[in-house]
């Protein structure tokens, strides 16, 4: 059970990796370019924090997203997680790549037959869109639930479940208690995860009961 930050923001990055509840990153250079930063230069960053696993995403057609996934690859070592799209070309590279003993993250996940053309391609990780399934008329938790069955079924043990496009609290749980392998969240929700009014409720009459004892 791991969880990742989906985020570009190496200080929230830094300031929850510090907890040691957090097992990776997954972010694409859009997000990491919004802040003005090089791609390639927050990877280090990461890294240099003791980041192990993080998913770095190549774009184009099978030549371009091949020969980038290998240098990223190459240049990042065992650190470096390259993500594809559910593509034709995607799962080409996939396959390469995997090959090659790189791992790859299949994204863009939004039915159990892509997740199972991901897992015959290699993939270490498939990433289905759960938020995305939910605002598209279909269950999102469900997507992992089935999943899950197949990949238990056929005895598949090197692809993982990585739930994505998670919102809320009640989706990281929903997630893991239905098959998900690695959960990943923006900053806010992984804060949110530490919150219920019983556990401040609980605290309050603790530090009261603590209270008078001292007295």
């Amino acid at each position: 059970m791991k969880l990742f930050l989906d985020t570009a923001d190496t200080e929230l990055i830094e300031k929850h990796f510090s907890t040691d509840m957090i097992d990776g990153i997954t972010t694409n250079p859009t997000l990491i370019m919004k802040s003005g930063r090089d791609p390639e230069e927050v990877y280090q960053q990461l890294i240099d924090m003791g980041i192990d696993d993080i998913s770095m995403e190549v774009v184009g057609d099978f030549d371009a997203m091949y020969m980038e996934g290998l240098r990223l690859s190459r240049k990042f070592g065992k650190n470096a997680t390259i993500k594809v799209p559910c593509t034709p070309d995607g799962l080409k590279v996939c396959k390469k790549l995997s090959r090659d003993l790189v791992n790859v993250n299949v994204t863009l996940i939004f039915s159990a037959a892509q997740a199972i053309l991901a897992a015959k391609a290699g993939a270490k990780y498939v990433s289905p869109f759960v938020g995305r399934v939910d605002d598209n008329s279909f269950n999102g938790i469900e997507l992992i639930d089935q999943i899950s069955d197949v990949y238990t079924i056929q005895n598949i043990r090197k692809t993982e479940i990585l739930a994505a496009s998670v919102r809320d609290v009640k989706t990281v749980s929903d997630s893991f208690a239905s098959g998900a392998h690695v959960v990943t969240m923006p900053p806010a929700v992984f804060e949110k995860m530490y919150n219920h009014v019983l556990t401040d409720k609980g605290l309050y009459l603790f530090d009261m009961d603590w209270a008078k004892v001292k007295r």
